[in-house]
């Protein structure tokens, strides 16, 4: 089928996926057809298999990107020296990140079980490869004294767990500006490790 009048691959593209983000985020991947999909951006269904050659590609693809953009953006963010500013830094970080990102943070934890095994493993790959940078934190201050954690992974784990909640009941314009969630967060990570 010949594509739609006004119908560009370089802005039908990047609809589809934030469609698919979006509806990912409020219904489900199970719950998403291609062709509810499509209706959602405007297109034949035959449409969407010029952007996507199927809906698990579309979520492994989702997926990938917003944990390349996680470790990009982690790996130019100043961190400071030492083990405790490091472990700020990366708390304020990823409330920040993830804060911007709240579909795609819902999406990259509720749709890990509907991978397929070998996109799971990728992505598994990509989230070990984030939580090794705090974990490295958590055993360079433990290495210094400043920390104490009976067991680094476990602590790593729930520290995200926790920071990475904050997506889930913040919400613009509330109580709470976005520092002063950086800043509470901040102590409560910092008490958690015992420093």
């Amino acid at each position: 089928m010949a594509r739609k009048t006004g119908s560009h691959s370089d802005i039908t593209g990047p609809r589809v996926r934030a469609a698919a983000l979006r509806l990912f985020a409020r219904q489900g991947y199970a719950a998403v057809s291609m062709r509810g999909l499509a209706a959602e951006v405007g297109v034949q269904a035959g449409a969407l298999y010029l952007y996507t050659p199927d809906k698990q590609s579309l979520l492994f693809d989702l997926m990938k990107e917003h944990m390349d953009d996680l470790l990009a953006a982690w790996a130019i963010e100043p961190k400071g020296e030492g083990p405790l500013a490091r472990l700020e830094a990366f708390s304020r970080f990823h409330i920040r990140f993830n804060l911007e990102r709240p579909d795609a943070v819902f999406v990259s934890y509720m749709e890990l079980r509907n991978l397929e095994p070998e996109n799971f493993a990728r992505i598994e790959a990509l989230r070990k490869t984030y939580e090794t940078e705090l974990e490295g934190i958590l055993k360079a201050g433990q290495a210094e004294g400043l920390f104490a954690v009976p067991d680094t992974k476990l602590a790593t784990l729930a520290l995200i767990a926790m920071l990475t909640g904050v997506t889930t009941w913040y919400r613009e314009g509330g109580r709470l500006s976005r520092a002063d969630v950086g800043q509470i967060y901040w102590d409560m990570v910092r008490k958690a490790v015992g420093a």
